[in-house]
């Protein structure tokens, strides 16, 4: 085992890795005046930054959690390994041979140590897997998945993509004939190993590079080209290892890194070609996820290369596919949304395409626009939640209003929950007066336990609403039911007053199911104008009814007394029908003004125009039926 490293390599090192340049990779630096930087903390979560790097001392410290020292410690402190190890791996980046002391106590190594020869592993294996796409024969398959995709050959070499020979040993040979070690094979995740010895971890596959902000290539992701691939995955991706963490890893990053602290934004796409395709069509801040969904750590990632603060916002933008899955990510994306200072928007192709297709079919200005045309996470997220419900029923609608009262009460800037409520009452073509005490009884319910990060979850709900809970037997004293209930009392023990009236009715003028299966019964039963006197009417109902829990109440219906105080006459009975069908004519107004709210009098005029006759129509109705309501005195 080596000794110490000599004193002299360790201050050359020093000198040689320029602490703004080291941490300038892992955080956005800002001139903060009096020759120091500062960014945002990558050792402690916070809003505002209170981490400074004074480049002439060569030293940082944050005020926030009190880590300091000099560009050894910060290494030491993010990558969680030993001095020895620190020294080493600045050595390696910056191009010193360090020398080590042949007295003294030798220094022992842990996994972590590994680093330098890790990562010089992967390189190796990088220029390997580039070589391989465009000398090797059983590669053509790779070269024509990029030509479909409209990546030519510079494409290739600017984003490092290679491909890994189909053989089970041909990059163990290469890298053995460069002196790494299996062990050192198979902790870097490029060799596996079974009880026959090593092989190859990627076979037969095209390869994209990951490599960390510093531009080291930490990792691969694999993508299947041959059906006989015994590993059915569509991307393989590198297992865990010393140096590559999936969850703190951004493809792209080491390419996007300057213009997103430059442009104040990030791109967030989901996968590898979907980076180059953004890339080449001009939006360089693109990064993808490897193998994973967008969390927490990912988001401190982009937090420090932002300088995401309330000071400096930025923007956030996440491309989804427009599919159910696609859907889910935003829903996920939205619960993490309080992580950013910076404003989170959606990208989504009308056409479900992503960067890449997007690209490829109408070109690279049709990627731009796609991340220009963007809109807030939180508008897309309440599409997703609105889109679930029937807004043309007025009972789903206000199930929908219950819902997205809970999303305009869960966004970041509260200031924006009045005018977030008005857009909401839009969509559901709705007065602000009945969206926002809905929203107020949403604020008002008790908050949700925080997280383990300290932030109370979304409660959003990522599937489909549930199924309204059967409901209880409908009382006459019940005003939601009250006119449905007396119109079938009266149809079940008087049914030759309502004679073939009652026939004018159907399951719309009901607003109960159990209340809309007896109507139907009586229907399948000829009617009331063809009723038989007597019990024999009601068992008639009760065997159409069937096994119905409708048929729980039709025995309540032929004896409930009727709240009229005398016996009734067919006067009252029409006149009972009417207003039932006057409450019918108001849902229909309803709906209506609905529709009419949220379709644009210009973009669909004719549609507009025909609903607006409609509703005149409906309002000279529901007045007729209003005067025979009256006249009957109910």
């Amino acid at each position: 085992m080596a000794g110490r490293i000599k004193e002299e390599d360790i201050a050359l090192v020093r000198e040689r890795a320029r602490i703004d340049d080291v941490v300038g990779s892992y955080v956005t630096l800002k001139n903060a005046g009096g020759g120091s930087l500062k960014g945002l903390c990558p050792f402690h979560d916070e809003k505002s930054p209170s981490f400074n790097v004074t480049p002439a001392r060569g030293f940082f410290y944050c005020f926030g959690c009190q880590e300091g020292g000099d560009v050894i410690d910060f290494i030491q402190k993010i990558d969680q390994i030993t001095f020895h190890e620190a020294v080493e791996t600045l050595a390696s980046k910056v191009g010193i041979q360090l020398r080590y002391e042949e007295s003294g106590a030798p220094i022992q190594r842990g996994p972590a140590n590994q680093r330098p020869r890790l990562v010089e592993a992967h390189k190796v294996a990088a220029e390997f897997y580039v070589d391989q796409l465009f000398g090797a024969a059983d590669a053509s398959l790779g070269r024509q998945f990029l030509d479909k995709r409209g990546f030519d050959r510079d494409a290739a070499v600017q984003f490092g993509v290679g491909f890994a020979p189909r053989g089970g040993d041909a990059l163990i040979g290469h890298l053995r004939g460069r002196g790494f070690t299996n062990t050192e094979l198979v902790s870097s995740g490029l060799a596996a190993e079974n009880q026959r010895g090593l092989y190859d971890r990627f076979r037969g596959r095209l390869m994209w590079p990951i490599r960390d902000a510093s531009s080291d290539v930490i990792g691969f992701g694999a993508r299947r080209l041959f059906d006989d691939d015994k590993i059915e995955a569509k991307y393989l991706n590198t297992p865990e290892t010393p140096i590559y963490k999936k969850s703190k890893v951004l493809y792209g990053v080491d390419l996007a890194r300057r213009e997103i602290a430059k442009g104040r934004q990030a791109v967030v796409v989901e996968g590898y070609t979907d980076v180059m395709a953004c890339h080449l069509a001009g939006v360089q801040t693109a990064v993808a996820t490897c193998g994973t969904a967008f969390g927490d750590d990912h988001a401190r990632v982009l937090r420090q290369l932002l300088l995401d603060h309330d000071q400096f916002r930025g923007e956030v933008i996440f491309t989804f596919d427009g599919d159910e899955a696609g859907q889910r990510a935003a829903l996920k994306a939205f619960a993490g949304d309080q992580a950013f200072a910076s404003q989170t928007y959606v990208a989504v192709e009308p056409d479900g395409l992503d960067p890449c297709d997007l690209r490829l079919q109408k070109g690279d200005a049709a990627v731009r626009e796609l991340i220009g045309r963007r809109v807030p996470l939180y508008r897309f997220v309440l599409g997703n939640v609105l889109g679930k419900y029937d807004l043309d029923r007025a009972d789903t609608r206000i199930d929908a209003l219950r819902e997205a009262a809970r999303l305009v009460v869960s966004i970041r800037d509260k200031s924006k929950v009045d005018a977030f409520t008005r857009e909401l009452a839009g969509q559901l073509g709705m007065e602000v007066d009945q969206v926002r005490p809905e929203v107020h009884r949403a604020a008002s319910r008790p908050a949700p336990q925080p997280q383990a990060n300290g932030r109370p979850p979304v409660t959003v709900s990522t599937e489909a609403p549930p199924a309204p809970p059967r409901a209880d037997v409908p009382s006459p004293r019940d005003q939601r039911f009250v006119i449905e209930w007396d119109v079938l009392k009266v149809a079940m023990q008087h049914p030759a007053l309502v004679g073939v009236a009652f026939d004018e009715l159907d399951d719309h003028d009901f607003t109960h199911p159990w209340l809309v299966a007896i109507r139907a019964a009586m229907a399948k039963a000829g009617g009331p104008s063809a009723a038989a006197p007597g019990e024999a009417w009601v068992v008639a109902v009760r065997e159409a009814v069937g096994n119905d829990p409708a048929a729980a109440v039709v025995g309540a219906l032929a004896v409930d007394p009727l709240r009229l105080g005398r016996e009734p006459d067919e006067q009252y009975a029409l006149a009972l029908l009417a207003r039932l069908q006057e409450l019918t004519c108001a849902r229909r107004i309803a709906d209506l003004k609905s529709k009419l709210q949220r379709t644009n009098p210009i973009d669909k005029a004719d549609d507009y125009n025909r609903m607006f006759g409609e509703l005149i129509a409906l309002e000279a109705y529901r007045a007729d039926l209003r005067k025979k309501a009256i006249t009957g005195a109910i």
